[in-house]
């Protein structure tokens, strides 16, 4: 009963449309992400889902439900937000079992409401009810905060302070979590670590998952499906590794992943293959698109530094090393080719050199690592 539908979703911010029809079927249980740039429209779309925002037009279905006209603490949506909003004079305990509290109000009597929040505001004067308080060790375990229950959240580090928003997201065992750049406050180490981790519980739970972020390795790692936005458009949905190797657009080849992006034009066609005019030179592709005028995508590591005793190749480049970068396990060469500025990756080996600024070299790219868009 996960599964998420968005049709024709329109939002206008003071007469300003930010979402332009944004369609999306995300099924049950899948880990969906919408990546893009900030302004995007990203995160108002996702508000629009957990009813924070309210659509100007379109329809919006959680299961076989219409939420429209939903509030937003009926909809059965577990929300994590990017600056986690905890409660920072509450422990941890006391902040998983806050949402717990706030549901048991609905349905209680004058007496046990007094009860509930003399709790919430301190939670030494009445004892929890012996089911949520299991309910609540039971998330903990599993989030593995249970030595940290009774310390505020202000003596947590940042990963254990996201896993305490993710753990209040899930006690209340939410139909779709809802998770807006969860990560982007933590460094480069626990970000990847909590990556792992969130994945692996989405996995173990099979809850339905929409994950905001700009940063497409985030994307890519974690998601079943991506959808691209810009401009309060989606570009393109589809696996990572359909988005990385059949872009639909150059915005989408340089957002995910790095791209050497070149003007070209189809000069002839040969049982599906296509030869293009790039600059002086011409390439090979097996990508062929029916238009003439194109934009050429070949991957950084899908250029390869030849020598004469390499084997041939259908296309060849030669030019100049600008700038090399090591970036630990490959180097980043800059180099110019005519009035191209390449990049190429190379994998790096102990002991290797570093080509020189300077150095002239020659380039080698096989027909199928060349897109044509």
């Amino acid at each position: 009963m996960g599964a998420v539908v968005v049709e024709q979703l329109v939002k206008d911010f003071s007469g300003v449309t930010v979402l332009q029809n944004i369609n999306l079927d995300i099924e049950e249980g899948e880990f969906f992400a919408l990546l893009g740039p900030s302004g995007c429209g990203k995160t108002t779309t996702m508000r629009c889902i957990a009813g924070f925002e309210q659509p100007t037009d379109g329809i919006i279905k959680i299961g076989d439900e219409t939420v429209n006209d939903i509030a937003p603490n009926n909809r059965n949506c577990g929300m994590v937000f990017q600056s986690y909003a905890l409660f920072p004079h509450m422990n941890v305990f006391d902040n998983v079992a806050y949402s717990l509290n706030v549901s048991r109000l609905k349905s209680s009597n004058p007496l046990k409401k007094m009860g509930i929040y003399t709790r919430m505001l301190n939670s030494k004067l009445a004892k929890y009810p012996k089911d949520i308080e299991e309910k609540v060790n039971d998330i903990l375990e599993y989030v593995e905060l249970e030595d940290h229950a009774k310390k505020l959240t202000s003596e947590l580090s940042g990963g254990q302070q996201q896993r305490v928003a993710l753990a209040r997201a899930l006690v209340m065992e939410p139909e779709v979590l809802l998770m807006d750049e969860p990560l982007s406050n933590l460094d480069q180490k626990l970000r990847h670590s909590m990556r792992n981790t969130i994945r692996q519980i989405q996995q173990d739970l099979k809850i339905t998952t929409i994950f905001v972020t700009h940063d497409q390795e985030e994307a890519m790692s974690m998601a079943d499906r991506v959808a691209v936005m810009k401009d309060g458009e989606i570009l393109q949905i589809g696996t990572p590794t359909d988005l990385y190797s059949h872009p639909q657009s150059p915005f989408i080849a340089d957002f995910v992943g790095k791209s050497n992006i070149l003007d070209g034009k189809i000069i002839s066609r040969d049982n599906g293959d296509a030869v293009v005019q790039i600059g002086e030179q011409s390439v090979k592709s097996f990508s062929n698109i029916e238009k003439e005028d194109v934009q050429v995508v070949i991957r950084p590591e899908s250029i390869d530094l030849v020598d004469e005793n390499s084997r041939n190749y259908d296309n060849y480049f030669e030019g100049t090393i600008q700038f090399a970068t090591y970036l630990g396990s490959t180097v980043r060469y800059d180099i110019k080719v005519g009035k191209y500025q390449l990049i190429a990756d190379t994998v790096y080996e102990s002991g290797d050199n570093i080509l020189d600024t300077g150095t002239k070299v020659k380039l080698g790219v096989s027909p199928e690592r060349v897109l044509l868009i």
